[in-house]
């Protein structure tokens, strides 16, 4: 659950050397702390898996800007050399601003904006993942608009059940993305394509999901859309040339959880679409994935500040702790929403004190502000304490809020014992800056 550079020394929590009290001291809490050299490692350890098995047929490996993005992340994205999948036109700017090439840039999103898709193409932005008819129709005007051919790929419902959270699964057949295989919208779309010379479709593209556990899901996939691409071939005499399988990889959250590693899915995926292309005729494509959460979330905590502590008798007369923390659902809205699980440290000591039942919750007024439901934590835990969440890295902040005025943390990047500020803490006047007076 902890990144590669987290230790425990005397029971205090150190990221690659500098202790949590010290980073609690000087940055202040709550905070979200990066393993830059964490992140970077997963970055290059997905591509460089993807280039083992696939060799001249490895295609990219997308970050996902939705977990995290600022533009030292996007910076980092730039230097490592992987592509990076954006959904709008905020995280496109992000990705711009930090250098990153536009040639290594996937456009996503079932409702992108008209400024959105003319800002891609206008930046020259790789591929464009087509959602949508009325879609197909915007990406060719701009196309036509600037002069250029624009690569697309259309993201297709392969009618699988993933098996993960339903606000997380997203290709059955019930849900807003993609262009549906089995009703035939899937074929209206290729047909719709080939009616625009200023696209150029160059293949399939699906995501089953997030938080996905094992590679069975993806090779389900993997045939099915390749059997789709076997109809291609067949009825315009043209193979398509790429074939992106989303991601979605878990990671760990609580014990019991294992993340999981390129090597652990890569050569059944590979061995997947070498059946498919044996069993359809089809040349293997330029294959890419998107690993999703997998890079980032590992490689960032929480720390927060313990504020109050109380005991509360609930059934049977059992006494349940609750330890309220100086931030909450504000900068941690995944228990909530897809009751995430999630685990928790006293960051700055060891305790030997008996453990109890306890309740981790934030300072919001809502009694849904919960980040850890039930937890075992030392009897003793007490107000000035540090408590450290591991794994927050994909979706904590970057799906955090101002809820109850409250500005967002700051993001810590430590790498080789030094520590700095990559996103700065947000303060009052940041809270009353759109405010419009008479």
């Amino acid at each position: 659950m902890w990144s590669k550079n987290v230790s425990f020394d005397g029971g205090a929590l150190h990221l690659s050397g500098i202790s949590a009290a010290h980073l609690a001291k000087e940055f202040g809490t709550p905070a979200f702390f990066l393993d830059e050299d964490a992140y970077r490692s997963r970055a290059l350890a997905w591509q460089h898996g993807l280039q083992a098995e696939f060799g001249a047929q490895a295609g990219t490996i997308y970050y996902a800007a939705k977990s995290f993005i600022c533009t030292a992340v996007a910076q980092w994205i730039a230097e490592i050399g992987v592509g990076i999948d954006v959904c709008t036109g905020g995280e496109l700017a992000a990705a711009l601003a930090g250098g990153i090439n536009p040639q290594k840039i996937e456009l996503h999103g079932n409702n992108k904006s008209l400024s959105e898709i003319d800002r891609a193409v206008s930046a020259g932005v790789k591929t464009i993942v087509m959602d949508s008819l009325f879609e197909i129709e915007r990406v060719a005007a701009a196309a036509k608009k600037h002069g250029v051919r624009q690569a697309v790929m259309l993201r297709l419902t392969p009618g699988i059940e993933a098996h993960t959270h339903e606000k997380i699964s997203t290709a059955h057949e019930d849900v807003k993305f993609g262009f549906s295989i089995a009703s035939g919208a899937a074929w209206t779309a290729v047909e719709a394509v080939a009616q625009h010379p200023e696209l150029e479709l160059r293949g399939v593209h699906c995501h089953i999901g997030s938080q996905i556990f094992g590679s069975e899901a993806h090779e389900i996939a993997t045939d099915r859309l390749m059997a789709f691409m076997a109809k291609y071939r067949d009825v315009y005499g043209t193979e398509l040339p790429e074939l992106d399988l989303g991601g979605g990889f878990g990671i760990a959250y609580v014990a019991g959880d294992v993340t999981v590693e390129p090597a652990d899915v890569l050569p059944q995926i590979h061995a997947a679409v070498k059946q498919a292309c044996a069993t359809h005729n089809l040349a293997m494509p330029l294959v890419s994935l998107e690993p999703g959460r997998n890079i980032v979330g590992p490689t960032m905590f929480t720390l927060y500040e313990v504020g109050t502590v109380k005991d509360v008798v609930i059934d049977g007369g059992k006494v349940r702790k609750y330890v309220s923390v100086d931030g909450g659902m504000s900068d941690n809205i995944r228990p909530s929403l897809y009751d995430a699980q999630y685990s928790a440290v006293i960051a700055q000591r060891k305790s030997s004190a008996p453990l109890q039942l306890s309740r981790l919750v934030g300072k919001h007024c809502e009694t849904g502000d919960i980040i850890i439901n039930d937890l075992q934590l030392p009897s003793d835990i007490a107000p000035g304490d540090l408590i450290a969440t591991p794994a927050t890295g994909a979706y904590g902040r970057s799906m955090a809020s101002n809820y109850n005025h409250v500005p967002r943390p700051p993001v810590i990047a430590v790498n080789n014992g030094k520590a700095r500020v990559i996103v700065r803490r947000e303060n009052e006047a940041d809270l009353l800056a759109l405010d419009v007076k008479e």
